[in-house]
């Protein structure tokens, strides 16, 4: 099972997957024509749970030139270890098929996993030559115990931008009106509950919901663009995870039908790039 699968013709694709004349079909063939305008290609992600996570860092990583800085910091592979002696019930961290672990074992784990992620996120960045870094990863995406461990530490420091964002709230910092959103939900009122009733599920049972791209954004400090083919004609068409970002923030760009599964658009269009 391919968690990318190769290049296709956008249009090709739409004409395959929307053939019929009912609205919604109509929609999403007009919702491909404008991403047509821009990408000459899509590729299919894996439908898991875990599709938002593929699809966002297949997408970093391909355009990847250089390390973000919070992957070059020294205390990135303290966070396990650091957030456990202030918060004990990060203990019931679930790992992808090692459900029931202790997490003292467990913030070993996820250190070595973000040393990974470091480390793919580098040597992919160092890489000059655009079908090279295509190349990688591809390799990397067909190596299932990697991709599943990158994103075990997505989901960490997602925790962690959580956790920094409920304290500057608290300590009456301000915060993106997203954190309010993210907190406002029974099931989410503060870190704690997040890593029970979400995080823990990601990829489980669950993927994720929109507040939830907006928290892996700011894990990331990436911007996500993503066309809502099922928003064509409205003004949330295009939507950006964080909707006010960053100047200095890389952007990837996804597709998605109905917000729940994601596609990648590739290959700028050569008058777009100009």
């Amino acid at each position: 099972k391919l968690s990318v699968s190769p290049e296709m013709d956008i249009m090709e694709y739409c004409r395959k997957e929307w053939r019929g004349n009912t609205p919604v079909a109509k929609r999403m063939r007009k919702g491909y024509e404008a991403v047509a305008q821009k990408f000459a290609s899509i590729r299919r992600i894996r439908g898991d749970n875990y599709c938002a996570f593929r699809a966002t860092l297949f997408q970093a990583l391909s355009q990847a030139t250089e390390l973000p800085s919070w992957l070059q910091s020294e205390d990135l592979t303290m966070l396990p270890e650091n957030l456990l002696n202030k918060y004990d019930w990060i203990k019931q961290w679930q790992l992808k098929q090692k459900l029931g672990k202790k997490m003292g074992e467990i913030s070993d784990e996820i250190k070595e996993y973000l040393i990974l992620l470091r480390k793919k996120w580098k040597n992919i960045s160092e890489i000059k030559d655009p079908v090279e870094k295509q190349e990688a990863c591809d390799k990397l995406f067909k190596n299932e115990e990697e991709e599943y461990s990158l994103y075990e530490a997505l989901k960490f420091l997602m925790l962690n931008t959580a956790i920094e964002l409920y304290n500057d709230d608290k300590n009456g910092r301000r915060v993106p009106v997203f954190s309010w959103l993210l907190f406002a939900r029974d099931t989410s009122s503060n870190p704690c509950q997040l890593m029970h009733n979400h995080l823990n599920h990601i990829g489980h049972t669950g993927g994720l919901e929109q507040v939830e791209m907006f928290l892996l954004a700011y894990a990331l400090q990436y911007t996500i663009q993503v066309y809502r083919l099922y928003k064509y004609s409205t003004d949330e068409f295009i939507t950006l995870y964080p909707n006010d970002p960053e100047e200095d923030w890389p952007v990837v760009t996804l597709i998605t039908e109905d917000d729940r599964h994601y596609n990648i658009p590739v290959r700028m269009c050569q008058e777009t790039m100009l």
